[in-house]
């Protein structure tokens, strides 16, 4: 008389091995999204939080805000950290105690400081300010403005977005789209 042999046959093991290897697999991919997830979750708060920054300074600068749009120093901000790492600092630094500037000074001091901020928290980032009534296109931000003289000021911040698989998300133009759009009040 023959006994059997108890136990798990090998053909079973290797299976139970597979289902384990494809479980944490899965985990790691969950994990991986997350974490890309998470990234892009802070880049876009940061990114609103430049937005929202500059417009409060913007609204603090009437005597600017006032200008005509080819004189308002805010309206000249074209900025793309790829295209221009280092930003040229303005004639006048105003900050401490001891700063002493004008309106139109303490404007570009402010657009100095968003490029040096958006160069430095978005990777390939990219800050605009202009006149746009359609900010949206096709179900996305879009950079281009269409600057009529009725238009809301639209501060416009983007980074370099990336796909699932790492590479680099672009519109139908080739270029990333904005990833946040603040349009900015009324100066008081």
């Amino acid at each position: 008389m023959r006994s059997r042999a108890a136990g798990f046959a090998m053909l079973e093991v290797l299976l139970a091995i597979m289902l384990l290897a494809l479980g944490v697999l899965g985990g790691a991919a969950m994990q991986l999204t997350a974490l890309r997830t998470r990234h892009q979750s802070a880049l876009l708060s940061r990114a609103m939080q430049l937005a929202s920054g500059l417009a409060e300074q913007m609204r603090a600068n009437p005597a600017q805000m006032r200008l005509a749009d080819g004189a308002n120093p805010y309206l000249s901000l074209r900025y793309d950290a790829l295209a221009e790492p280092n930003p040229a600092p303005p004639a006048a630094l105003c900050f401490g105690a001891g700063a002493r500037c004008d309106s139109a000074e303490l404007a570009w001091f402010d657009l100095y400081q968003l490029k040096s901020l958006v160069r430095q928290g978005l990777p390939g980032g990219r800050a605009v300010v202009c006149r746009d009534r359609a900010v949206w296109q096709g179900g996305r931000l879009r950079w281009q403005c269409d600057g009529g003289a009725d238009a809301p000021l639209v501060i416009k911040i983007g980074w370099q977005h990336k796909n699932p698989d790492g590479s680099a998300l672009r519109d139908e133009d080739g270029q990333f789209a904005p990833g946040v759009a603040l349009t900015v009040g009324a100066a008081p």
